[in-house]
């Protein structure tokens, strides 16, 4: 596939009508196609920005089109979608030929479809100016602007309060930028970013965690050496966090109940110096694969991944671990900056069921730890239901447990509790994330 705007309107019927995980798809499709370098980042910023714009281009749509679209074909409405994204949204493609564009790919499918797709385009171009959300109702209003779904804006107003609620929906539209964790068993900070910098990224040091460094410019983290030797991995300074806040030591025992693709696992291994053993616990065969092949890259000799379903309490494990971490499948809230498509796969009703597997995993995990060991629950969500609701809930049916404070000084981005969690707020530097740590006292 040669044509750009073919393979972005592929890449999001899988992601839109199939479920694929977009950067997962992005990363097929674009493996498979001849496309070059920059037609290749063109693909990424239509697929990404049509996802993260959905809502509002949706809006514009409905104001055009004499059908519903989901009674449309999926193809003409995904060429209208990216049409929109690009009219709107980038400044580097010419309207004109967005709407040739357009017109060409709708052909593929009739040339009747075609001028249909060709009317909307032009009538939009005369009307840019135009309202098109559904009234000046402030929460129909914020979900235009931003695009989100008015089920998620409500609740986190609901959660943050009106105060917060334009400072959330910015973070989770913030284009990410790319963190880094040097491996401190081969390099420092410092070394890595002389050598990124010599070899044509623009960088700075992490925000929070020493280990971290953020890539403002440069190529693909992927290709680069200093990846592929191991003395580099790209981890969110928030999942760090997470692991940070484990208080670790040489020669511990570490269980990671829910550890694929192994980063956090490996940061641990990395801060315990190779020493103590870490056991990475996942529950799917292809998934432990993808653990040992990360910690062989990072020359990591302390872990040993494991087939084990953190939903089934294993009595061979009890009181083994010093450290329990859990970073348990959640929502997904926090990381919409990256994965634009929970704004449209997520639903209440996932909310609420997810809570019964996270209240699950926490109560067989706090069975493995130590007396005197720590529990780090963790989520890359800022849904409450799940974070502070879910600790709450565990702390009162566990007396055996308190809560320890967390504290990474004056962050701007960061919620402490007087609890001692903390959530985490999304911006272009952090994902939305979840931290809680408790001790076991007997």
């Amino acid at each position: 596939m040669n044509n750009s705007r073919f393979v972005a309107i592929t890449i999001l019927q899988e992601v839109l009508y199939k479920g694929a995980y977009s950067n997962i798809a992005l990363n097929n499709q674009l493996n498979k196609s001849n496309l070059n370098k920059k037609d290749k980042s063109l693909v990424t910023e239509i697929v990404y920005g049509t996802l993260k714009y959905k809502y509002a281009i949706d809006c514009i749509l409905d104001g055009f089109l004499k059908s519903n679209l989901k009674d449309m074909d999926k193809f003409i409405v995904n060429v209208l979608r990216i049409s929109i994204y690009q009219i709107k949204y980038l400044d580097k493609i010419p309207d004109f030929a967005v709407v040739n564009e357009a017109v060409e790919l709708s052909k593929k499918k009739s040339s009747k479809l075609s001028k249909v797709v060709n009317g909307v385009l032009r009538n939009y171009l005369r009307n840019k100016q135009g309202k098109y959300h559904k009234s000046n109702n402030y929460i129909d209003k914020l979900c235009f602007d931003y695009s989100f779904p008015k089920w998620m804006v409500k609740l986190f107003i609901s959660q943050y309060g009106d105060e917060n609620i334009n400072r959330i929906l910015n973070g989770l539209n913030a284009t990410p930028k790319i963190t880094v964790r040097v491996n401190r068993l081969f390099s420092d900070e410092h070394i890595i970013c002389n050598e990124l910098v010599e070899n044509g990224y623009s960088v700075q040091s992490g925000i929070v965690c020493k280990d971290s460094i953020v890539i403002n410019r440069g190529s693909s983290i992927n290709e680069n050496p200093l990846f592929k030797c191991g003395r580099i991995s790209v981890q969110d300074e928030s999942a760090m966090l997470a692991v940070t806040s484990m208080d670790l030591a040489n020669n511990m025992v570490v269980f990671d109940m829910c550890s694929a693709p192994g980063g956090k696992a490996s940061y641990a291994a990395e801060i315990m110096g190779n020493t103590g053993q870490i056991f990475a616990f996942d529950i799917y065969k292809n998934k432990i694969k993808l653990i040992e092949a990360n910690i062989e890259r990072l020359g990591i000799k302390n872990i040993k991944a494991t087939l084990q379903n953190a939903e089934i309490y294993n009595d061979k494990l009890k009181e083994k671990a010093d450290r329990v971490l859990i970073d348990v499948p959640c929502s997904g809230l926090g990381i919409i900056r990256k994965k634009p498509e929970i704004k449209w796969n997520k639903n209440m009703k996932q909310l609420k069921e997810i809570i019964n597997i996270q209240r699950n995993i926490i109560k067989n995990a706090s069975k493995y730890v130590k007396v005197t060991g720590k529990l780090i629950y963790s989520t890359c969500t800022i849904n409450r239901e799940e974070n502070e609701k879910n600790i709450n809930w565990f702390i009162n049916n566990n007396p055996e447990f308190e809560l320890e404070k967390i504290d990474y000084g004056p962050i701007d981005n960061i919620i402490y509790h007087k609890e001692g969690y903390i959530t985490i707020l999304p911006n272009e530097n952090m994902d939305g994330f979840f931290i809680a740590k408790m001790i076991k006292r007997r």
